[in-house]
């Protein structure tokens, strides 16, 4: 089952003056590891005298360096994509056998290279003891896909969301006192809860993209009842053999197909959509995030409406007037299985594909089909279902 979703991403700003603007990074296109095909991608900028260079950053996360050489009263920023969100099956790796169970310890050479992902805070008293109550509720065998569930579920149990429009990132400390947080509070959450239990993570922000479901579901809890999307912080843990597993600690699920990754950083400072300055003013600022499917394939929580059935019933009869014009002749042959009523239980009627007596009544069988049915025709013979 395929279905082709638009994202429309508009970010505006608007000035009371003109203003220069500083080099702007942003990093508003999918990451090469998106699991999520994206068949069309689209970035427009406005003021369009402007300079666009096209980077990775530190982490191999794409960057458009935008300068701009005149003031403005305006930046207007839009994104526009296709993604292919066939579904995406969130458990579908394997594990090293050296690491199938938690905790494990990377090898010296793998721990050099996540270095920026294992690194740690200091932690307030809240934190430590939210996270040592987790570990002691752990059984002593725990298997490394159970744990990583485990602790996803746990950070979303724990933190209420809400949209919380001020800057920056709460510190866990903060997200754990006040009980609640964005999504990327209880994104860093996470991150610092895996590394301080040894396990390398890293912040993700991206586009999240929910569909209504076909049926409408047996509760109404958690459904969703509007397509939306909109843009999202979540949680990435290695685990070697997996490679990167995305947690997404608001929803308590792992990232299926409506997890667009844009940037993936060690840190959330060194992950914002849109980073750069502008000389002193005042400013309003205005975002419209819309999705709309472009294309799905029938299914059988979705079939074929009444107008797509008039479509094809039409089409068929047009075609069979073609051929009945052409007086092009079809026919359709099936492949009948005989077993020999005298001798059941011999191997060549089981199991064996061919055998003397098999062999002599498909001669005969044939023969008599050709001298009644196809006289003149020829005769082929040939392995298997040619």
């Amino acid at each position: 089952m395929t279905i082709l979703a638009a994202i429309h991403h508009s970010t505006h700003y608007q000035f009371d003056r003109p203003v220069v603007l500083s080099a702007h990074e942003i990093r508003l296109k999918p990451a090469a590891h998106s699991r999520t095909p994206i068949t069309a991608y689209s970035l427009t900028i406005e003021p369009t005298q402007h300079f666009i260079h096209w980077q990775q950053d530190a982490y191999g996360n794409f960057v458009a360096r935008v300068n701009f050489p005149q003031p403005t009263r305006s930046l207007h920023i839009t994104v526009d994509l296709i993604a292919d969100l066939t579904i995406i099956n969130p458990f579908d790796f394997f594990v090293e056998p050296w690491a199938e169970y938690f905790p494990f310890s990377y090898p010296d050479n793998l721990k050099t290279d996540l270095a920026p992902f294992l690194a740690t805070e200091a932690q307030g008293e809240q934190f430590k003891l939210w996270l040592e109550t987790f570990r002691q509720q752990l059984p002593q065998t725990l298997n490394s896909t159970d744990f990583l569930v485990q602790i996803n579920l746990a950070v979303q149990k724990r933190v209420a969301y809400l949209i919380r429009m001020e800057p920056g990132v709460q510190t866990p400390e903060t997200t754990l006192a006040c009980g609640s947080g964005s999504c990327r509070d209880s994104a860093w959450l996470l991150v610092q809860a895996l590394r301080h239990l040894g396990i390398a993570a890293r912040f993700v922000s991206g586009y999240l993209i929910q569909l209504t479901p076909d049926d409408a579901p047996v509760t109404s809890s958690g459904a969703v009842v509007t397509e939306f999307t909109d843009l999202h912080a979540w949680c990435e843990a290695y685990i070697p053999g997996a490679g990167w597993v995305g947690l997404d600690a608001t929803s308590g699920l792992l990232a299926g197909e409506g997890h667009i990754p844009l940037a993936a950083t060690a840190s959330p400072i060194s992950a914002a959509p849109v980073s750069g300055l502008t000389t002193p003013c005042e400013s309003t600022f205005e975002v419209v995030m819309t999705v709309s499917r472009i294309h799905e394939d029938p299914r059988v929580t979705k079939p074929y409406t009444e107008t797509q059935w008039q479509a094809i019933q039409a089409l068929g009869e047009k075609i069979d007037a073609d051929l009945a014009q052409g007086d092009v002749r079809l026919t359709q042959g099936g492949e009948p299985t005989f077993v020999a009523v005298d001798n059941m239980e011999s191997p060549e009627w089981i199991s064996e594909a061919l055998g003397e007596q098999k062999w002599a009544l498909a001669n005969t069988l044939m023969k008599t089909l050709h001298q009644r049915f196809a006289t003149g025709g020829i005769l082929h013979y040939g392995q298997g279902k040619w």
